[in-house]
């Protein structure tokens, strides 16, 4: 990798031996405040690709350019402006956007130059300066500047998303130091690693555009943008289509090269999934990554268009972290409060004859809440991780020490008496029994859960689940909403159960902190569900934030998991580790697919011959 230094003062450089003159320019850096200028960062500092680097490995740069992408979403949006909490935003939005610079898909946490040219990184990372590309532009020809980046940052900060201003949190100023050169300083501490990463990321606005318009408040109304596309027609709710800019400024850039290759892109929005299966049949959009275990075992059986291969179906690996889904358990509330409570609602869940009766045995049970990945805790602690869990083996559940965590099991059969006369004994110890065929605390408060759905399919998930909590004497009902009635209450934690899935980055940081902390657990919009607020949970959180290697990142997060996943707040669900893909056949592709991602939205494209063949109107 080559790296700029800026130079020292004039000073001949046969004065100096090697050591002695690399000495000097590090000090003259540190003095006068610049640092080396570097094309990429990653939170180890371990980049694959070079600043020779012409394009991504995963990408044909020559590929061709064309066609319309025709994609769907669920349910609906009336919010265009991704950084803020109101409304429900639209999916895609990233099409439009940039940021200072973009995330390659083969390396699990590395950003390269896009609007940012160049970054530096002061000592221990105490700051990063980007210097931004002079032919950046918005896509009215405006320049973007620093100006716009302090804009977007200071205003995310004061009203933004709360998940921009927990991860954020650490950032002390951001400051132009000049029409190209932004400054960002951060507060001491351990999140420096991460920090220089996620301000890279951040999506930029343009500060003219909200001269007149308010930040907060959602907007229909695209805002100025300067991604590859431009949104071309909004209809409210219903879909939204996306234009490519042929003119892009950073078309050629190394880490755009080859992709965004389809001329437009459309998002139909479905509010049944159902729906929207038989509207995939019938040509109105180009692909699915099928979710539903029994459309994809059993939903495309005797269709024409699969028995006459014009719609193909691929299983494709999937290297990136599951996370969790899950049930998640308001554990605000009190009767969520005891751990045996929540072990009890665990041991009623029988997924074994769920996975083999509703999902065709397709699905693999989640145990972890970083699975699919290497931070997911197995076997029991090792000495590193001991290391860290000692401190707080008084606070923490002794099974932490001595078991490997892993969900109830039944046999599939549906008879599950064994592990619900254990949630009955469990139960019983904290406090309550059943009176009057209902199970009621020694307030006399009968136990009933309400389940929190904004989609009606989950239903069917849900009902022999509710069976065996009425065997245990808890009465429960499902809550089917609306879109925006189910996000409003779940932003303000107004809810018994949800069913939800995080998702978890290759290299998890100070996002951890939005996840389980005590901090995030009363915060409106936080992704704390479980609204966990445990000492030691907190500095676990700490500790991975604070890694200063892989393995360091590693031997944190398992430990993490272990106290996470032994506390029981959440009801694990189930994962793939494939994306099962079923597609119009019209893509070409390149050869080599990222390791971390599809891939499909960015870098295939629409091969003529074969779109020619298939005789769909568009």
């Amino acid at each position: 990798m080559k790296n700029r230094i800026i130079p020292a003062l004039a000073a001949p450089a046969l004065l100096f031996a090697p050591g002695l003159l690399f000495a000097a320019t590090l000090l003259f850096a540190a003095q006068t405040g610049f640092a080396q200028a570097r094309h990429g960062l990653s939170s180890f500092g371990d980049l694959k690709y070079p600043e020779s680097f012409k394009h991504f490995d995963y990408v044909n740069p020559d590929a061709p350019k064309g066609g319309t992408l025709r994609q769907w979403q669920l349910e609906s949006f009336d919010n265009l402006n991704p950084l803020i909490l109101k409304g429900v935003t639209a999916q895609s939005l990233a099409l439009t956007q940039q940021s200072l610079m973009r995330r390659a898909a083969d390396e699990p946490d590395a950003v390269y130059a896009e609007v940012a040219q160049s970054v530096e990184l002061g000592p221990d990372r105490a700051w990063a300066a980007f210097t931004l590309d002079p032919r950046a532009r918005w896509h009215d020809g405006s320049p973007i500047t620093a100006e716009d980046v302090v804009f977007t940052f200071e205003s995310t900060l004061k009203e933004g998303h709360p998940q921009y201003q927990l991860i954020l949190a650490d950032l002390d100023s951001v400051k132009a130091e000049g029409p190209r050169r932004v400054v960002f300083r951060f507060k001491p501490g351990e999140t420096r690693r991460d920090l220089p990463l996620l301000v890279a990321q951040i999506p930029l606005l343009a500060k003219s555009w909200f001269k007149d318009r308010p930040f907060a408040q959602p907007t229909a109304e695209p805002p100025l943008t300067s991604g590859p596309y431009r949104i071309e027609r909004v209809d409210a709710g219903r879909s939204l289509s996306f234009r490519r800019v042929a003119d892009w400024w950073a078309k050629d850039l190394p880490a755009n090269r080859g992709q965004f290759n389809f001329d437009t892109v459309r998002d139909d929005y479905y509010r049944d999934r159902d729906i929207a299966v038989e509207a995939f049949f019938a040509g109105e959009y180009d692909y699915r990554v099928e979710i539903t275990a029994r459309v994809w075992a059993t939903g495309y059986d005797g269709k024409p268009a699969v028995k006459e291969g014009r719609i193909k179906r691929e299983v494709l690996p999937d290297h990136t972290p599951s996370g969790v889904q899950a049930f998640f358990l308001n554990a605000r509330k009190d009767k969520f409060k005891d751990a045996r409570v929540r072990e009890a609602l665990n041991l009623a869940f029988d997924y074994e004859w769920m996975n083999k009766t509703l999902f065709y045995d397709l699905y693999k049970r989640t145990r972890s809440m970083f699975e699919n990945s290497s931070m997911a805790a197995t076997g029991l602690p090792s000495p590193a991780e001991l290391a860290l869990l000692e401190p707080y083996r008084a606070k923490l559940p002794p099974r932490v020490f001595t078991e490997e965590f892993n969900p109830p099991t039944t046999d599939g059969s549906g008879e599950n008496r064994d592990n619900l006369r254990k949630a009955t004994r469990l139960l019983r110890e904290a406090g309550w029994s059943i009176k009057d065929k209902r199970l009621q605390n020694a307030k006399g408060e009968a136990f009933e859960i309400e389940f929190l759905l904004f989609e009606p399919s989950f239903q069917r998930i849900l009902s022999p689940f509710m069976r065996n909590l009425e065997r245990l004497g808890i009465h429960s009902t499902i809550r089917s909403v609306d879109v925006s009635a189910y996000e409003q209450r779940m932003r303000n934690f107004d809810y018994d159960i949800i069913m939800r899935r995080i998702v978890q980055p290759m290299t998890p940081g100070v996002e951890q902190r939005n996840f389980w902390s005590s901090p995030s657990a009363n915060v409106t919009g936080s992704f704390n569900f479980s609204g966990i607020q445990d000492p030691a949970v907190d500095a676990l959180v700490e500790n991975l934030v604070a890694a200063k290697s892989r393995m360091d990142s590693v031997t944190a997060a398992r430990a993490l998991d272990r106290v996470l996943t032994w506390g029981w707040y959440v009801i694990p669900n189930w994962y793939s580790g494939t994306n099962k893909v079923a597609m119009w056949d019209r893509f070409g592709r390149p050869a080599k697919a990222p390791d971390f991602d599809l891939g499909l939205l960015e870098t295939w494209w629409i091969d003529p011959a074969k779109d020619a063949r298939l005789g769909l109107r568009r």
